[in-house]
């Protein structure tokens, strides 16, 4: 993305997870990564891009997360980093498993220190 292309990403899936997220403390929004990003206390959570759901997670968990539909690395750079997923929209349509991929993101950013 170059600096002054519009920011493009699936609003329907940003409002279902602002959402679930929405009375989460220290909640803030910020765009990033081509798309916008959840943060909890500084922290980003999750996030989305494009189409697509961005979670954070610790990374040790990332080879199981991996194992699951729909995933794959977040990698923007050609450095991908563990821990860092983009989960395909393609399975969120349940609310149960868009709110499963939420509560990770938000139990591994709050595990972080404060930013």
């Amino acid at each position: 993305m170059r600096v002054g292309e519009p920011v493009v990403f699936d609003d329907a899936l940003a409002g279902r997870v602002r959402q679930l997220v929405s009375s989460t403390p220290g909640l803030s929004e910020k765009r990033m990564f081509g798309g916008l990003a959840f943060l909890i206390n500084g922290n980003m959570a999750l996030g989305v891009h494009a189409s697509e759901l961005i979670v954070r997670i610790d990374p040790a968990e990332t080879d199981t997360a991996l194992a699951r539909p729909g995933v794959r690395i977040f990698d923007l750079s050609g450095k991908p980093m563990k821990g860092w997923l983009l989960v395909s929209s393609s399975t969120l349509g349940d609310k149960n498993a868009l709110a499963s991929w939420v509560a990770i993101g938000v139990e591994y950013a709050r595990s972080l220190p404060a930013k």
